[in-house]
């Protein structure tokens, strides 16, 4: 099962640009989870920091008492072994075959036999589709199955807590929604900790059980993906439904002038319909079910009180009655909590009790 990863005050800068501070959450244990934003909000180098390959300048990262942030660097080391990464090009070696780019961290890290490393290799390669592309280089596929051998390489280690950095770009609309299908295909086989960092909205809506978005240098929020998917925060309504209007501008924020004229132009016309919660991918035929639901339900259910009206609707509309022994609805469980960003003041799941 995977790990909870629990992220206290972290904040990250470069010289004198601040790129995200004071981010506070909870990846629940096992739970995908994804982080959105506008291009340019630091989503990547969140991801980097996790994993202890940036160094934020303040706060903490913890993961089985390790902080990635301020423990000795080999206790960072050894914890980065739990970790899978898949980086948003593949980050593959242009002159391996796709097999030893798959097969590097096992070769790298462990001491394991080569007939051993030949069907650990086959068998993610075989997770991901790519059985029979084994002996190409990477400069002779597309980059959708280089984004799939990046992935089968973040699997080859068993790994706890899985990174995805922008799995969708550059493919079409039907390759996303493969993709989309494959790591919840993942989640069911391996039951780790998986965050993607996205800005594909069909994956937003599809993927996830939890949600979280960076703009302006802050969280604006986080929490179980009815949070986000409901919210009436401006930000967040504006970037879900991708319209012009609202605080996102082609750079970053619009200016004041800019918003109070966009306002008066809407008082006027018809409201736009909410985009719909659609339903969350299920596990392909034959696979188990994802280990994740069950202890997601318990959580999700024991916070129910501190999240707004539209998210607890959305919420019991999906789970019309709780099972044996969880908490009514309503009640709250131990260790949950939902405070407020910095940034907007939209409820964000700051330390959710994991399942």
């Amino acid at each position: 099962m995977g790990i909870e990863v629990v992220v206290e005050g972290l904040t990250k800068s470069f010289g004198k640009q601040k790129i995200w501070q004071d981010v506070t959450l909870t990846l629940p244990a096992g739970e995908v989870s994804v982080m959105l934003g506008p291009s340019g909000t630091g989503k990547t180098v969140f991801l980097k920091s996790l994993i202890g390959l940036l160094k934020p300048e303040r706060g903490s990262v913890l993961i089985n008492g390790v902080d990635m942030v301020n423990s000795p660097e080999h206790d960072i080391y050894e914890t980065r072994k739990l970790f899978g990464l898949m980086f948003q090009d593949g980050a593959l070696f242009g002159s391996m075959t796709l097999f030893d780019n798959v097969a590097f961290p096992l070769r790298e890290h462990t001491r394991k036999k080569e007939s051993e490393i030949r069907r650990i290799v086959m068998e993610r390669m075989d997770m991901v589709g790519l059985l029979g592309a084994e002996e190409k280089l990477p400069g002779e596929i597309s980059g959708g199955m280089r984004k799939r051998a990046g992935l089968a390489r973040a699997l080859v280690l068993d790994p706890q807590i899985i990174l995805i950095d922008e799995p969708d770009s550059g493919l079409d609309p039907v390759r996303t929604s493969y993709i989309s299908q494959l790591l919840i295909d993942l989640n069911a086989q391996f039951d780790a900790t998986m965050l993607i960092v996205t800005h594909n909205l069909d994956i937003a809506a599809t993927v996830p059980d939890n949600m979280g978005m960076l703009f302006l240098r802050n969280l604006v929020t986080f929490g179980p993906r009815e949070l986000l998917l409901t919210s009436e925060e401006p930000v967040v309504a504006q970037f879900l439904s991708g319209r012009r209007e609202g605080p996102i501008g082609m750079s970053e924020e619009k200016d004041a002038a800019t918003l109070a004229a966009e306002q008066r132009s809407a008082a006027g016309s018809r409201p736009r319909a909410p985009r719909p919660l659609v339903p969350q991918l299920e596990p392909s035929e034959g696979l188990p079910e994802r280990q994740a639901v069950l202890r997601r339900r318990e959580r999700v259910l024991g916070m129910l009180a501190e999240l707004p009206e539209a998210a607890r609707t959305a919420i019991l509309r999906s789970y019309p009655a709780p099972p044996s022994g969880s908490p009514a609805p309503g009640s709250s469980a131990p260790g949950s909590s939902v405070s407020s960003s910095p940034a907007s003041g939209t409820p964000a799941s700051g330390t959710p009790a994991s399942g």
